[in-house]
């Protein structure tokens, strides 16, 4: 099961994420997104746990708890949605700046 992780200090590593959740079973895989540009981190990151009945006891266990300073969310991680390209007038996707 993958599980979403948000509301991280900036400063949290793998490392700490990944210790955090081993109390609760095994953990096979941290993953703390960072921003393409700047390479910091973005303050949320995933957890996936082969188990499902450990994975649902740390999301209980987690939610709400405290790392670095600041309050978890911690819950199932959905499927991103498919997001269409912006059309500008010419049908092409006109940049940002």
């Amino acid at each position: 099961m993958r599980i979403f992780v948000g509301n991280l200090a900036f400063a949290t590593t793998e490392e700490e994420l990944s210790q955090l959740f081993e109390p609760y079973g095994v953990v096979e895989r941290v993953q703390i997104i960072q921003d393409r540009e700047t390479g910091r981190s973005r303050g949320f990151g995933f957890v996936e746990m082969p188990d499902t009945t450990e994975a649902q006891a740390a999301i209980t266990g987690l939610q709400g708890a405290t790392l670095g300073g600041r309050t978890l969310t911690v819950n199932e991680a959905h499927q991103r949605e498919e997001r269409r390209p912006r059309e500008g007038r010419e049908g092409l996707r006109r940049p940002r700046w």
